[in-house]
């Protein structure tokens, strides 16, 4: 298979020297590299040019005319790769040495497979490792783990994204079922949701990146994981605080409504027709919880009937959400 890597790059001139050098010493090497500099004003464009030159495959570096942002320069990156696999780079992580050998050998083993993604070393500035995983950090729980490894993808991605994509691979020919890429959603999350109504997904438990943390990110890991004692304090205090709690569910109406919208548009050839209701479901119940009444008396009857559809459990918090629908003052969230 021919290996693409797409690599965004913005001011990352403090870190990016080490991420090309993992890049460059990967085991088995890419077959082609698209950088995408999105209007650097440090000497970002000058390491570029100087790794281009001296790598042992094809590496082009183009400058955007204008700064696109992050979602748009990965989708500029993405549609400029012709490889059949195509692997997402940030510009502060580093790669281990064998990680495009390892996803391109279970892409090889399991041609239903269209996107594959790994854990991460959560890491500081200095590369100094902070003691946890990615996927501690952000609760990628063993049963959400196997809910992948079973098939069940989709149940987890429907509820949240736990895909990151400087860990993430996926098989070229799937492009045309997620562009364009919408400017409400991040990009990783857009693609693994889409992708995961069309074809299986699947994980790698091992960390294959550093996964580096520092002020300028734009996205990074959650938090040290909290051990049992103190998540139950944490769950406590916030339902202590539910009456006062703001909360605006639009945002979630939209972007999951528009999903559903671009997959009831497509002609994508693998599509799984009778999946979709459930992306339906998943945004109806979030502009419930955003247009719930003011009068907690009024809410009762919408929010029981979410609860026995079991929508509070499949793609919100459960009974805390249910909950928290019911005692919160909604007159301050519009």
């Amino acid at each position: 298979m021919k290996i693409s890597i797409a690599l965004c790059t913005y001011n990352g001139a403090r870190f990016l020297q080490e991420q090309l050098e993992s890049i460059a010493l990967q085991t088995r090497a890419p077959d082609e590299m698209i950088i995408c500099d999105d209007q650097s004003k440090d000497n970002t464009l000058e390491l570029l040019r100087n790794f281009a030159s001296k790598a042992s495959f094809p590496v082009h570096v183009i400058l955007n005319e204008k700064n696109l942002g992050s979602t748009r320069n990965f989708e500029k990156a993405i549609k400029l790769c012709t490889g059949d696999i195509i692997f997402l780079s940030d510009q502060d992580d580093v790669w281990h040495p064998d990680k495009l050998d390892k996803i391109e050998k279970l892409f090889s083993i399991s041609p239903s497979t269209a996107l594959i993604f790994t854990d991460a070393e959560v890491v500081d500035e200095n590369l100094r490792s902070l003691g946890y995983s990615l996927w501690q950090s952000i609760g990628f729980s063993k049963k959400e783990q196997s809910h992948f490894t079973d098939g069940k993808f989709l149940e987890v991605l429907l509820k949240r994204n736990v895909v990151t994509g400087s860990t993430m691979a996926f098989r070229s020919e799937f492009k045309k079922l997620f562009f364009p890429i919408p400017d409400i959603w991040v990009h990783d999350g857009w693609i693994a949701l889409l992708i995961a109504f069309a074809s299986d997904l699947n994980i790698i438990s091992e960390p294959l990146i550093k996964y580096r943390q520092h002020r300028m990110q734009q996205v990074g890991a959650g938090d040290e994981p909290f051990n049992l004692h103190e998540k139950m304090n944490r769950k406590i205090e916030q339902f202590k605080n539910l009456k006062s709690s703001l909360y605006n569910f639009q945002p979630e109406c939209a972007r999951y409504k528009l999903a559903y919208e671009h997959l009831v548009n497509s002609q994508f050839p693998s599509l799984k027709i009778n999946k979709i209701p459930h992306l339906k479901a998943r945004f109806s119940h979030f502009c419930v919880r955003t247009n719930l009444p003011v009068s907690r008396r009024k809410r009762v009857p919408l929010v029981l009937k979410e609860l026995l559809k079991m929508n509070y459990h499949r793609y919100s918090n459960g009974i805390f959400s249910f909950s928290g629908d019911l005692l919160r003052d909604n007159t301050r969230i519009r």
